[in-house]
């Protein structure tokens, strides 16, 4: 209790989410979803915010990949121990699952901002002695196992989650659902605002539904089926019982399967999605719901290389909390912001080197594809025409990085690696190197050490993507689909290029034959030929996608429009 307390009188707001890409040591994070969160958490740092943050433990990470001659990808834990950064608060609190207590013990870590204010951090783990062993690695791996193991996950997130801020006093207004993961917790509010049904009044619930949902705030991520969890509600009452009465938890969540995503818009106040595009294409899933819009951002402090935030200090020396000082990059020397950008390049290159053996030159510019590896993304697209790919190289020499995971079952992303890693042994002109295992840490060094940042999925999947961002922090040019983010930050020939164009042909081959056109009519001949212009490029790259796209103005938008009642 004492390692929370001067937390406990201002932090109104907890924000859920089944991971938290906190640090590098802390494999609390398996994507885009988690290191959008760990960034929401430092700007609420950087910003005071009155939060709290709530994830899971996950003791053995999400997946550890490594790559084998084949180019296969081979799975395993990712174990780090929360003893070594985190504090265990004194106090256990039960969940049932499968008719037993379930104990949660809940880890604090202080996220510091530089500027001094800090964000609790809370981790909730099952891996404890008083618990049957069936349920102590029910947190231990991030979306690990079945349907079954989700659920149990799930409820530990939101069920547990709402109930350890109880436990350790936290009065909390407002709850931020990162994702459908963490809607049991607005079950877990209903249970706490039970009402009495007057008799002869059709009132079809016995909870004040209108109380909860004053307290919920809903982000959803993904226009991917995959990514909104159905479970069979047979399942969630033998895992977690009848949570609220059952023909009332059907109205909320659906008819036929436990709709996580539809539990959470029929129980928050706001709701909203994470671009315009994106909110566009929920609100046409959900056309019975409104879909506001958020479009997210990135921590620049955490992600711009040191040799590029220095030299912005020279102009402008309290930016990092200024972030519209970036508006000031077109000040920035073009041979010292190409100097810092050269020497980022180098620490990749001397990455590439000894990840991989193989060699790149810091002098011919480098393309960088660094995604989840699935299909929808479409990692592979770069090699849809091999021969055309080679001569473009021939006459543009160029090289390329790429790096990404496949969820442990997504057997199309696996085959996507396979394929990759293929393309790369058989095309000899061209340098090209596939670095396993990515990572906050690998990340860092991409988004800032490449040239051009390729990104291509298939419109309008692309909830928003925020690695792109992190690279124009960077000065690196985006070259990516119309979708997203991008719509939003896409200046055609100042901020990067566009594939396509938006509600064009969106097939693989469209796609691929312009991205092949502008490599070699436009982006590769900008580089090799006028680097004035490119290096312009740079400059208001940062200014006009770092000073919009970053997760200070996401988290003042969420503050104003979605945790401050109207």
């Amino acid at each position: 209790m004492i390692e929370v307390a001067p937390y406990l009188s201002v932090n109104r707001i907890a924000y859920f989410s089944m991971e938290v890409g906190i640090r590098e040591e802390m494999h609390t994070y398996s994507g885009g979803l988690g290191l959008l969160a760990g960034d929401a958490a430092r700007s609420a740092a950087d910003l005071d915010l009155p939060m709290v943050f709530v994830t899971l433990a996950s003791r053995e990470g999400s997946n550890k990949q490594e790559i084998d001659a084949d180019g296969n990808q081979i799975d395993a834990p990712d174990p780090w121990n929360p003893e070594e950064w985190a504090i265990p608060i004194g106090a256990l609190v039960a969940v049932k699952i499968e008719g037993r207590q379930v104990w949660i013990r809940p880890w604090l870590y202080e996220l510091a901002s530089p500027r001094g204010p800090k964000i609790p951090v809370i981790l909730l783990d099952t891996n404890v002695s008083e618990n049957d062993p069936r349920d102590r690695i029910i947190t231990n791996r991030l979306y690990f196992g079945d349907q079954k193991d989700r659920i149990k996950q799930e409820a530990v997130l939101g069920i547990g989650g709402v109930r350890v801020l109880r436990a350790l006093g936290f009065s909390i207004d407002t709850y931020h659902l990162n994702e459908g993961h963490a809607a049991f917790l607005s079950l877990a509010l209903l249970d706490q605002h039970r009402i009495n049904r007057i008799p002869g009044i059709p009132e079809p619930f016995s909870y004040d539904v209108h109380a909860v949902r004053e307290k919920c705030v809903f982000t959803t991520h993904t226009p991917v089926e995959a990514g909104h969890d159905r479970f069979d509600y047979a399942d969630v009452r033998s895992i977690v019982g009848d949570l609220i009465e059952f023909d009332q938890l059907k109205l909320l969540a659906g008819a036929d399967k436990l709709n996580m995503t539809r539990l959470a818009l029929n129980l928050s106040r706001y709701a909203n999605g994470v671009a315009r595009r994106h909110a566009e294409t929920a609100q046409k899933m959900f056309p019975e719901y409104k879909i506001s819009t958020v479009t997210n951002g990135a921590h620049v402090p955490t992600w711009m290389h040191p040799a590029i935030a220095e030299l912005f200090r020279t102009i402008a020396p309290h930016w990092a909390y200024q972030l519209d000082e970036l508006l000031k990059a077109d000040q920035m020397p073009p041979d010292a912001l190409w100097a810092a950008h050269q020497k980022a390049k180098g620490e990749l290159l001397a990455h590439i080197r000894a990840t991989t053996g193989v060699e790149m030159d810091p002098e011919v510019p480098l393309i960088g594809f660094a995604r989840r590896m699935t299909g929808y993304k479409r990692p592979d697209l770069l090699f849809h025409d091999v021969e055309r790919l080679k001569a473009i190289g021939q006459r543009y020499p160029f090289q390329v990085v790429m790096a990404g995971k496949s969820h442990p079952r997504d057997f199309e992303g696996k085959g996507m690696i396979r394929g990759i890693h293929a393309h790369m042994r058989a095309i000899d002109s061209i340098p090209m190197t596939f670095l396993p295992n990515y990572s906050i840490a690998v990340a860092n060094k991409l988004v800032s050490g490449v040239d051009v940042w390729l990104n291509n999925p298939v419109p309008p999947l692309e909830a928003s993507g925020t690695s792109g961002m992190k690279a124009a922090f960077n000065g690196v040019l985006n070259f990516s689909v119309l979708d997203g983010w991008w719509l939003e930050g896409w200046e055609e020939g100042v901020t990067g290029w566009s594939i396509g164009t938006d509600g064009s042909d969106s097939s693989a081959t469209a796609h691929a034959n312009d991205m092949y056109g502008k490599l070699e009519s436009t982006v590769l001949p900008l580089y090799c030929e006028n680097r004035a212009r490119w290096i312009w490029m740079m400059q208001q790259t940062i200014a006009k996608i770092g000073a919009v796209f970053n997760s200070t103005r996401m988290m003042r938008r969420y503050a104003t429009e979605a945790y401050l009642r109207s």
